[in-house]
């Protein structure tokens, strides 16, 4: 196919590349229970489903690919990676440096998981605060403390900004700390096109992806299986301690439209989970991990989108071209 060159043979200008990133090589598959237990404060898990974790060679893409009907705006990126035959199905500026939203918060994830320990009790600073009119929250106040378990749920499902605050403070000691860890981590597996300067995803300067790049980024992330667990999941009920020792109840329902049924996945595909991201400045994303009849594994991603209605619109456009 014009365009893509698997890594799946290690030579030329890629043979460094494959060395930073070989972690990702090899295939295997991972049933789990449709409930599981989390975090040591008491909560119970929302409806999840058995699915497949993987890990697979990369996919390089060097220009766009679409050998079907899919019409996206110009300044829409996007992609659509086969996992098992290591082969990209579709490409649109998916090396075009974008503003990610809250797919910023899988990079968070991905380092946090690397980094932590699930039962990692974490305590919101002064720095936990998040003033951006409009920002997803849950209204953390220093002193307020909840596992890493429970802050990654609600980081992935929600949305939460101020918990991306508090993961990142306590990981690594300060905000600023964390994010030099996130762009560190971002080049070891190969998204050398991303810059982060939050670990949130709201506006700033010098805060970028490409589609390609968040194709990297989430893949790595599913090589962790809490990662994979959450993503999947519809709801979240939990429990949180403020600074007097009070509980904090969070009920909390996912953002994916796919999920939540507020959108209709297309026939033959099974979207498994994934993160969607929006603000005025980036626009409406969405990066899923899909599955077709088979079981078989797709990475889609869309960014740069005008609302939420053409984001879902698109997506679906791209799902079905796993079927086509």
């Amino acid at each position: 196919m014009s365009g893509v060159r698997c890594t799946n043979k290690y030579f030329g200008v890629f043979l460094s590349f494959i060395l930073i990133v070989s972690f990702l090589t090899g295939c295997a598959g991972f049933p789990y229970a449709a409930k599981y237990s989390v975090s040591s404060f008491g909560q119970e898990t929302g409806t999840a489903y058995n699915y497949p974790t993987y890990a697979s060679d990369i996919c390089v893409v060097n220009s766009d690919i679409n050998d079907s009907d899919i019409s996206l705006s110009e300044i829409t990126s996007a992609g659509l990676f086969d996992l098992n035959k290591r082969e990209t199905l579709f490409a649109k500026n998916v090396n075009e440096q974008v503003m990610p939203a809250s797919l910023t918060k899988v990079m968070t994830a991905l380092v946090a998981l690397k980094y932590g320990s699930l039962e990692q009790v974490l305590v919101a600073g002064d720095d936990v605060s998040v003033t951006e009119s409009g920002a997803q929250k849950i209204g953390l106040k220093p002193g307020d403390r909840m596992t890493l378990d429970q802050a990654l749920h609600i980081l992935l499902i929600y949305s939460a900004n101020d918990v991306a605050n508090l993961i990142a403070s306590n990981i690594s000691g300060s905000i600023d700390e964390f994010v030099e860890v996130m762009n560190k981590e971002a080049k070891a597996i190969g998204a050398t096109k991303s810059h982060f300067k939050n670990p949130h995803g709201l506006t700033a300067d010098d805060h970028y992806v490409t589609a390609y790049d968040m194709y990297l980024i989430f893949n790595a992330a599913m090589q962790y299986d809490t990662f994979s667990e959450i993503i999947n999941m519809t709801s979240y009920t939990t429990s949180y301690l403020d600074s007097k020792g009070t509980s904090k109840d969070v009920n909390i329902t996912t953002t994916n439209g796919f999920l939540n049924g507020n959108k209709s996945q297309p026939s033959g595909v099974t979207v498994i989970g994934g993160k969607t991201g929006t603000t005025s400045a980036a626009g409406h994303c969405l990066i899923l991990l899909a599955r077709d009849t088979a079981a078989n594994p797709y990475i889609a991603v869309v960014m740069r989108d005008t609302d939420s209605g053409t984001l879902y619109n698109d997506m679906s456009e791209l799902l079905k071209e796993i079927v086509n």
